[in-house]
């Protein structure tokens, strides 16, 4: 959808109209808007179905530390938020049976991973039945997606999910479900998939809000850009196509729009692959007015090397007579001028100077003589 020469100077009023709504930026323009391309093409393109859901521990990854004999804490070496290794002492028992020194107990982490409930504080009197620490090793946590019943159907076991978590930016991480949960969420109208997810920093945390989204079948030789580009209403879809032959210059072209997925938008059609489309600052191009830029006038006479009219059409044949014959073409109004208007004006201004200066004289002198008399 690149803007020719013959397309731009076409004679038609059609034309002409379209001609004049692309948007012309300079480069402060362009800057401040932080305009991006890249071109449309024809890529693989996947069905996807959205659902939002939670990252959750994965229950046997989660241990109890307990006593076998009843007692008091007399050493405390781990607290809530605590990374700990498996076979570590975290804590000692001083037994209750007689003794001086009472027996004690060390009492050692059954895995690797972080302290998250500590239930007993130093020098308190513990039982046998009775959670002294919660560890947990959340190296690899579960992603939980709320799948609608009415998409349930098109994922499989083993479909490849992107997963965006909104607390740790846009980048997505991928997995695969490894099972749908036991029963439906009946509140929410949705059945649980479940996927497992790695965490090696440690920033994914339980109770996070992610969003997915599931593949559920592809498409080869789809033409799409990416869905930034997309602006206007349902009912008038457009996107900006920048100009292949002069700066900064850009057309929003309608386009029919046809499936969507988390990444790209489906181009039926209004486009041809190639075309460099914008993809980032398309939103306020849309609302730049003119005067943000070179009119277009002024953008065809660089890029043709010859004049134009205010309307980006072609001079006609009598206005290229007349500009040749006078001399100078005027850019408002394609009228053409030389000095003789000038000269005329200042004979005719002096004219009425001194008409005017004898008219007072005579005035002057009969007022004086009947003064006079």
């Amino acid at each position: 959808m690149v803007l020719s020469h013959n397309w731009l100077c076409g004679e038609t009023d059609d034309q002409t109209r379209r001609a004049t709504r692309t948007v012309i930026l300079d480069e402060t323009g362009v800057r401040n808007l932080r305009i991006e391309t890249e071109q449309a093409k024809e890529r693989v393109f996947e069905s996807t179905v959205f659902a939002i859901g939670r990252i959750e521990e994965i229950p046997a990854n989660r241990s109890v530390l307990s006593t076998r004999i009843a007692g008091r804490v007399i050493d405390l070496n781990a607290y809530e938020g605590d990374r700990v290794e498996a076979n570590q002492t975290l804590l000692r028992v001083e037994s209750r049976q007689p003794g001086n020194p009472p027996p004690t107990i060390e009492l050692r982490a059954p895995r690797s991973g972080i302290v998250v409930r500590s239930h007993v504080r130093l020098g308190e009197p513990v039982e046998p039945d009775r959670e002294l620490l919660d560890i947990t090793d959340r190296s690899t946590l579960w992603a939980v997606a709320k799948i609608p019943e009415s998409e349930a159907a098109s994922v499989t076991l083993g479909a490849l999910a992107r997963i965006r978590v909104p607390a740790l930016g846009k980048k997505a991480i991928e997995a695969h479900l490894l099972r749908f949960n036991v029963e439906a969420d009946r509140s929410a109208g949705a059945l649980e998939g479940i996927f497992q997810v790695n965490n090696p920093d440690g920033k994914l945390r339980p109770g996070m809000r992610i969003e997915f989204s599931i593949v559920t079948g592809s498409r080869e030789k789809v033409l799409s850009v990416p869905q930034a580009t997309v602006q206007g209403d349902p009912t008038n879809r457009i996107v900006f196509v920048k100009d292949f032959e002069w700066e900064n210059a850009f057309l929003p072209a309608q386009v029919v729009l046809g499936e969507r997925n988390d990444k790209y938008v489906e181009i039926v059609r209004g486009l041809f692959p190639g075309d460099e489309v914008v993809t980032r600052g398309s939103y306020p191009l849309a609302f730049a007015g003119s005067g943000s830029g070179p009119s277009l006038k002024e953008a065809l006479d660089a890029a043709h090397g010859h004049e134009h009219n205010e309307d980006g059409t072609e001079l006609t044949a009598q206005q290229k007579a007349e500009s040749s014959k006078d001399g100078t073409n005027d850019e408002s109004h394609g009228k053409v001028t030389d000095g003789t208007l000038d000269k005329y004006l200042i004979f005719y201004a002096a004219t009425m100077t001194l008409l005017t200066a004898l008219l007072a004289q005579r005035l002057w002198n009969k007022r004086k003589d009947m003064t006079t008399a």
